[in-house]
């Protein structure tokens, strides 16, 4: 999710008030020379500018869509899915800054939320929020304390896991032999995933070794951090395939977008009509 629609529609709705408003108070075609009569610009504002200024305020301040690029949230989102954001729940802000001028609330332990990426805020990425504010948190062999405390986590079943990787000069997709969990944290139940380090597959069995040579597998992975105050840490349920806050550090609170609610459409990559059959809340 790499490009912020608020960039184009904020600056058209903008200049189309100006327009109208100049020729309610100055101008005055409309009521001079008619509908249609007048300049095209003073036509489209008054044609336009309501519909864009409530897009606009209900995409700023109350839900905005977003598209799923990625396979970081699997199971719970896959690639294409389409999303609905609730953006006022982590308070309401200002369009394209994103600055906070009424504080609503904080995200909850278990959240899915999107938010911009720290180290490129143009980016906006969509994690799950494991660590909030003061939060100690420690991943020890795939299993994750938060405080001290074991967060629940039980075995669900053997799975594939599709993983890109670049054969022969063109990217393929591979499917990889994992682990599906059932989780929970705080009052939300979802599944996450790990891959294994065995491979029967020598193609899966090569991808997984040069992704152990960058970095240990989830189930391998070993470190505790401190959630620093203004922070947040996030991970993919995707857990081998998600970069997150292992990887880039502390989400910081003003980088919140909002808290993603709900599964509103799919649709495959290329020629293929939209389906609704994943539509629901997102745990």
């Amino acid at each position: 999710m790499d490009f912020d629609f608020n960039l184009i529609l904020v600056p058209v709705t903008l200049i189309f008030f100006i327009v109208w408003l100049l020729d309610k108070l100055v101008f005055k075609q409309r009521v001079t020379k008619g509908r249609n009569n007048e300049n095209f610009l003073i036509t489209w504002a008054y044609d336009f500018w309501p519909v864009l200024a409530v897009v606009l305020f209900l995409r700023s301040f109350l839900f905005e869509p977003f598209n799923i690029p990625s396979e970081s949230m699997v199971p719970t989102l896959k690639t294409g899915d389409y999303i609905l954001v609730n953006k006022y729940q982590y308070g309401v802000r200002l369009p394209i800054t994103n600055t906070k001028f009424i504080n609503v609330g904080d995200p909850q332990r278990g959240e899915v939320a999107v938010f911009r990426y720290p180290e490129n805020p143009k980016i906006s990425y969509i994690k799950r929020i494991i660590g909030l504010p003061g939060d100690e948190i420690k991943f020890e062999n795939g299993v994750l304390f938060i405080n001290g405390q074991k967060q629940e986590r039980t075995f669900a079943s053997n799975t594939m896991i599709a993983a890109k990787a670049n054969l022969n000069g063109q990217e393929q997709e591979i499917d990889l032999a994992g682990k599906k969990y059932n989780s929970a944290l705080g009052e939300h139940k979802f599944n996450t995933q790990e891959i294994d380090s065995e491979q029967s597959d020598p193609a899966a069995k090569a991808l997984v070794q040069g992704i152990e040579r960058m970095y240990p597998l989830s189930h391998n992975q070993n470190w505790e951090v401190k959630v620093p105050a203004g922070h947040y840490f996030a991970m993919g349920d995707n857990r081998d395939q998600s970069s997150d806050s292992r990887f880039w550090g502390f989400v910081p609170e003003e980088n919140l977008t909002g808290h993603a609610v709900y599964i509103w459409m799919h649709k495959e990559p290329g020629l293929h009509l939209p389906s609704f059959d994943r539509n629901g809340k997102i745990n």
